[in-house]
C-alpha cells in the first residue's frame, strides 16, 4: 500500500480547507445584495424605478445603447424601425381590416424609445381606447400596477392613464432594481403563464433572456368586462390553440363590414411563433442572443440595449454561432422572401373570399346556411395570416411554422370563397 509523506498530507490539508473557505466565500457572496458583490452601485435605485436615466448611472453601456433606440432609424427589406405606413405600401390590408381600426392607421413600429410618442399619436386613438393600451409602453407600468392593480389600470381610459404616464420603455420593464435579474413585470404575463401550470421564477437566466420579452411581444385581447388585458394561452400557445380559445368563449374583435364575420385581430405573436419548435430556440438561443448581442468596451462585455433587427449588424448577432456571415444573411433573405411571397397570395385569396361573401350576402335567396359556413372560414383564415402578418420577423423566427399557418390560411380563404359561390348557386338552381 503506498504511504503518502508528511508533506503531501500538509499540502492536501491546506487545499481542502481553502476549498471549503472559497465556497464558504461564494455562498455568503451569493446571498448578498448586489452593492455587496464586487459592484458597488454609485446610486440606489428604487424598486420599479420608471426613469431609466437613473438606472444608466449604475450602467452606463447598457443605457448608452438603449438610448440609440429612439435614432436607430433602419430599414429592412420587411419592417425596420423606420416609420412607414403599412396601408399605403400594401393596399390590400384597407380590405382586409375594413371597419376596424387598423384602417385607419398601421404604421411601422420604431425603436422602444419611441414607444410611448408613437402610441400617443396613432390615428387608431379614440375616445373609447382603453388604458390598457398603454400595457406594453411604458416603464411606469409595474409601479402603476403594483399600487392600483391591473383590473383598476385597465378599467380607466386611455386619457385618464395619460397622466399618470411620463416615460417610455425602460429598465423597469425587464429588470429588478438591485440584483439586476430578469423578471416578468406585466401581470397578464404571469398569469397566463400560471394557466399553463409555469413559474417563472424557476426559469434559468438563459430562458428568462426569451421570456421578458413576452411581456410585451405576445397575442393578447382585452376582456370585454373593464378591458381586462389577457393572453389566450389557456389551451396552448400555438395559432390553433389561441383560436379554439377565442372560439369557446365566442369573442371577436370586430364584424367585418363586407364579409359579416366576426373576426380576431392578431398582435405581434413574436413569442408565440418563436417558441413554437424553432430550430434556433430548440438549439438554446433566446431573444436577447440576436437582438440585443454582447459587445465590448474595453475589457466591459454588456449585453448591447440598442434593440433592433439582426440584420443590421450581422456580424454581431450572427457570427457568434455562423462563421459565414454572408451565408447566412443570403439564407435568412431567401426565407424572407418565401414567406412574404406566400403571404401576399394569402392576402389576395382572403380578398377573393370577402368580396364573394359580401355577393353572396347581397344575392336574393342565397343559402343563409352557407354564407355563415363562409364567414366562420373567412374569420379563421384571416386570423391564421394575421398571426404572420403581425409578427415582426416576415417568418424567419420560425419559417416552416410560418409557412405552414399561411398554408392552411390560404386554404380556408378559398373555401370560403367556395362556399359563398355554392350559396348563391343555390338560390340559382331553386329558381
Amino acid at each position: 500500500m503506498k504511504k503518502f509523506s508528511g508533506t503531501t498530507l500538509i499540502l492536501t490539508g491546506i487545499i481542502v480547507v481553502l476549498a471549503v473557505i472559497l465556497v464558504g466565500v461564494l455562498l455568503f457572496m451569493r446571498n448578498l445584495p448586489s452593492a455587496q458583490r464586487g459592484v458597488t452601485p454609485i446610486v440606489q435605485v428604487k424598486a420599479m424605478e420608471a426613469d431609466s436615466s437613473i438606472w444608466g448611472e449604475n450602467f452606463p453601456n447598457q443605457y448608452s445603447t438603449f438610448l440609440q433606440t429612439e435614432t436607430n432609424a433602419t430599414r429592412t427589406t420587411y419592417g425596420g424601425s423606420v416609420p412607414f405606413e403599412k396601408l399605403d405600401a400594401d393596399p390590400m390590408l384597407r380590405t382586409l381590416f375594413a371597419g376596424m381600426a387598423f384602417s385607419k392607421g398601421y404604421g411601422e413600429d420604431r425603436g422602444h424609445m419611441n414607444a410611448l410618442t408613437d402610441v400617443r399619436n396613432t390615428p387608431r386613438l379614440s375616445e373609447k381606447t382603453p388604458a390598457t393600451c398603454y400595457s406594453c409602453k411604458s416603464a411606469d407600468n409595474p409601479a402603476l400596477w403594483a399600487s392600483m392593480g391591473m383590473a383598476a389600470y385597465d378599467a380607466l381610459s386611455f386619457k385618464q392613464m395619460s397622466d399618470k404616464i411620463s416615460h417610455s420603455i425602460g429598465c423597469a420593464n425587464c429588470h429588478e432594481a438591485g440584483t439586476m435579474r430578469l423578471i416578468v413585470t406585466n401581470p397578464a404575463l404571469d398569469e397566463a403563464l400560471k394557466a399553463q401550470g409555469k413559474d417563472w421564477r424557476t426559469f434559468t437566466r438563459q430562458e428568462m433572456r426569451t421570456v421578458v420579452c413576452a411581456n410585451c411581444h405576445v397575442e393578447y385581447y382585452f376582456k370585454k368586462e373593464g378591458n381586462y388585458l389577457t393572453f389566450p394561452w389557456e389551451k396552448g400557445t400555438r395559432v390553433e390553440d389561441m383560436e379554439a380559445y377565442y372560439d369557446e368563449i365566442g369573442f371577436s374583435d370586430w364584424t367585418h363590414p363586407a364579409s359579416g364575420a366576426a373576426m380576431i385581430k392578431m398582435q405581434h405573436p413574436d413569442y408565440e411563433l418563436y417558441t413554437a419548435g424553432s430550430t434556433h430556440y430548440n438549439a438554446g438561443v433566446s431573444c436577447a442572443d440576436c437582438h440585443m448581442p454582447y459587445t465590448r468596451d474595453g475589457a466591459a462585455k454588456f449585453s448591447n440595449h440598442n434593440v433592433q433587427s439582426p440584420l443590421v449588424n450581422p456580424a454581431a448577432s450572427c457570427g457568434t454561432c455562423h462563421t459565414d456571415v454572408d451565408y447566412v444573411v443570403g439564407r435568412v433573405n431567401i426565407i424572407q422572401k418565401n414567406v412574404h411571397d406566400t403571404m401576399m397570395a394569402t392576402e389576395k385569396a382572403l380578398v377573393a373570399a370577402i368580396e364573394a361573401i359580401q355577393k353572396a350576402a347581397e344575392a336574393p335567396g342565397a343559402d343563409t346556411a352557407k354564407i355563415e359556413e363562409a364567414r366562420k372560414l373567412h374569420r379563421a383564415a384571416q386570423l391564421r395570416w394575421d398571426y404572420i402578418a403581425a409578427e415582426n420577423s416576415m417568418g424567419f423566427h420560425n419559417s416552416q411554422e410560418a409557412l405552414r399557418i399561411l398554408a392552411a390560411a390560404t386554404d380556408l380563404a378559398r373555401q370560403a370563397e367556395l362556399k359563398a359561390y355554392q350559396a348563391v348557386n343555390t338560390a340559382s338552381a331553386s329558381r
